[in-house]
């Protein structure tokens, strides 16, 4: 590992300027991605500029019922708040099987959202890629791409968005907020991560300088009904290899509305309007959840013959999660 400067910032103004005064330098939160980064090689910043001690810590419900989370809040804080629990319990659920203990009471909110790929050819400098190496070529297009996408993918890259938590709040339409040099700008939560397209390198539409400050999670009444199903290969901590968030309101057993966000299985974290809008007005069955669910998926790239599983995985893990929720709704009337 090369050598690194090391800054700590007290104030978000101050880690602001400490990252804008230098080139390649770039914000340390809670570390858990970072630091495993550097140690392969996978990123290479001169300088870090510790935000740890920065006053980003509200987790509140707000006045109109909606949900406000401060960058720097623990994984683990969210997780076991009680309003959280009670208005959004996918939310909830997300972060519990998002990661170990030791790395919930480490890992930032806002650190979670920028965090980056686990792709085999992104963090073994040995393959080509081009996320980590514009241009570069991708070296696990012939070799392991089990856990890679099938959604939102481009010829440059199908590298898979590993975050749990991502998934309930692209559900939920939460917006992200950035503080830069200059100004403070929010973004809408499936504006906040891009694909890939040819510009895999660029995951997120804010530069090296500006810092995510908050996350805002609009009221949704209907999300006290929700559900997150997380399949993976063993159920102590893992990546999902195919996972779904769902809020529903169901009327006389029919779709009033709900929400769908699909994880483990695209480039971002994917809000899944096809199926929602398949969905309304419909009844809450089986057939219709598969077929809503096939709709989706019908874009998928499943030309990968390691990860080609995975269409037929998400559909299924989406019709599950649906039918869960409904019998809980069901029974709780």
């Amino acid at each position: 590992m090369k050598p690194i400067a090391f800054a700590r910032a007290e104030t978000v103004d101050e880690a602001i300027t400490a990252v804008t005064a230098r080139p390649n330098t770039v914000f340390l939160a809670g570390g858990t991605t970072l630091v495993d980064m550097l140690r392969i090689g996978a990123m290479a910043p001169d300088n870090v500029v510790d935000v740890n001690r920065l006053p980003l810590t509200d987790l509140e419900i707000t006045a109109d019922g909606g949900l406000r989370i401060g960058a720097m809040v623990r994984m683990s804080e969210v997780a076991a708040d009680p309003g959280v629990r009670e208005r959004y319990p996918f939310l909830s659920v997300a972060l519990w099987k998002g990661a170990t203990a030791q790395i919930r009471n480490m890992a930032s909110m806002g650190g979670n959202l920028m965090q980056k790929v686990r792709c085999p050819g992104f963090r073994d400098v040995a393959f080509a890629c081009n996320k980590r190496n514009p241009g570069s070529g991708c070296g696990v297009l012939e070799g392991l791409h089990r856990g890679n996408a099938v959604l939102g993918t481009s010829e440059h890259c199908f590298a898979m968005h590993p975050s749990d938590v991502a998934i309930p709040l692209t559900a939920l339409d939460a917006v992200v907020h950035v503080q830069g040099p200059k100004s403070t700008r929010s973004f809408a939560f499936d504006d906040f991560f891009l694909l890939p397209a040819d510009t895999p390198h660029i995951e997120h539409p804010i530069s090296p300088d500006e810092l995510v400050v908050r996350i805002d999670v609009p009221p949704l009444p209907y999300a006290v009904n929700s559900h997150y199903l997380k399949v993976r290969d063993r159920e102590s901590y893992e990546f999902a290899a195919a996972s779904a968030a769902v809020a529903l309101d169901l009327v006389d057993g029919s779709v009033a509305n709900v929400r769908i966000g699909l994880g483990g299985v695209a480039t971002k974290p994917w809000r899944a309007r096809i199926a929602e809008s398949m969905l309304l007005g419909q009844s809450a069955t089986k057939e219709n959840f598969a077929i809503a669910a096939a709709a989706e998926l019908a874009s998928a790239d499943g030309s990968h013959p390691m990860n080609s599983f995975k269409v037929t995985l998400a559909q299924r893990t989406l019709v599950r999660a649906l039918e869960t929720l409904s019998a809980q709704i069901g029974a709780r009337k």
